[in-house]
């Protein structure tokens, strides 16, 4: 059975699985579904804990074994639990994964925690097998949209709340672009506002007050929000990766790499494939799928040659390279082919390509 962490509190509450699996990159909220996971088997009797780690080719998969099946018979109630943190269990470890739930008893509860899977280690017969003798816990990142909600839902855990209307939307976007990509950080902002004010109303100075700047940028949440149109959140990504040590080259790969897709999938298109079709051949899924569909079709084969061409210009500059009417910093370069994009892309509202075209005249 397949759930999302918010799911697991609720699920937890009719009964407990013999075997949970939580899966994902946010360390947070990895820690939250664990931590329930735990205190259900404690209240259930389960006293007793073990934890094993699989690092390397050599962990003794036999002795977990071994010792999963003598605990079902001799010990008390315990949880078990198992970290693999580079998401690989090998081959031996996959035949072990596969035996151990045949093992599985109600003396003992088993918790496998993993880092977020691709699509082959989720149909992996090992990871079949985990998941339907128990649960598995998808644990996916809140993405910016979704941040504000998130935010007010953990303020009124603590019995904290923003101001009504505009005033208090406008608090809870201040408060997610200070801890976007830092969910970690952005718990421990939180309670400090709760340590910091009283319960009830949280004014918008007193929230800028307390919390500090300490968001952390993805280099390929960046691509989405230049096609997105995103002035303001992508020169604020591209200012915060500058500032956090990312490599200028891998940037610019990054932005370069989405104009090469989107030519591509345009050739695609001329020689009479579908859509769907050409966005698979090249290789673009999840959310840039949705933004392709958008920005494909109105968008001239000579605009993407000239935003092409300008990310061969900006390829040598970020190599150290001049070139005549570019900017010969690297991040200032990158900056151009960023607004030079969202005001080359269609589909964008009017208030972007504006504040794209001010940018760069700036």
């Amino acid at each position: 059975m397949q759930l999302r962490s918010d799911q697991l509190g609720a699920a937890l509450q009719r009964g407990l699985r013999p075997l949970y699996v939580i899966h994902g990159d946010e360390p947070l909220l990895a820690q939250e579904a664990a931590d329930l996971i735990r205190a259900a088997a404690r209240k259930a009797g389960h006293t007793e804990r073990s934890v094993y780690t699989v690092a390397g080719a050599h962990f003794d998969w036999s002795g977990l074994l071994g010792e999963a099946q003598a605990l079902s018979l001799f010990a008390d109630k315990r949880l078990i639990e198992i970290r693999i943190p580079g998401g690989k269990p090998g081959k031996d470890g996959s035949e072990a994964l596969q035996r151990y739930v045949e093992t599985l008893s109600d003396d003992n509860i088993t918790l496998i925690v993993l880092p977020r899977l691709d699509r082959t280690q989720l149909a992996s017969a090992w990871f079949t097998a985990l998941d339907g003798a128990g649960a598995s816990v998808r644990v996916d990142p809140i993405e910016r949209r979704a941040l504000p909600q998130w935010i007010a839902q953990r303020l009124a855990a603590q019995q904290q709340r923003v101001e009504d209307g505009e005033p208090g939307q406008r608090c809870l976007a201040f408060f997610a672009d200070c801890i976007e990509g830092n969910l970690l950080a952005a718990h421990q902002e939180i309670s400090k506002l709760g340590l910091l004010h009283p319960p009830g109303v949280l004014t918008f100075e007193q929230v800028e007050g307390a919390v500090l700047n300490v968001a952390r940028y993805d280099v390929f949440k960046l691509g989405e929000s230049v096609l997105a149109g995103q002035v303001a959140r992508a020169l604020r990504m591209l200012e915060g990766l500058q500032a956090e040590g990312e490599a200028a080259v891998l940037v610019h790969w990054t932005l370069s790499e989405d104009l090469r897709s989107l030519a591509r999938v345009q050739a695609a298109l001329q020689q009479g494939r579908p859509l769907p079709m050409a966005l698979r051949e090249a290789r673009v899924w999840g959310v840039k799928e949705k933004l392709f569909e958008r920005i494909v079709p109105g968008l001239s084969t000579e605009r993407l040659a000239e935003l092409i061409a300008a990310a061969h210009l900006c390829d040598g500059i970020v190599k150290g390279l001049r070139a005549p009417g570019w900017p010969q910093d690297p991040w200032a370069a990158l900056q151009r082919l960023l607004l030079m994009t969202i005001d080359a892309l269609p589909g964008q509202g009017g208030g972007a390509k504006t504040a794209a075209r001010l940018a760069l005249r700036a």
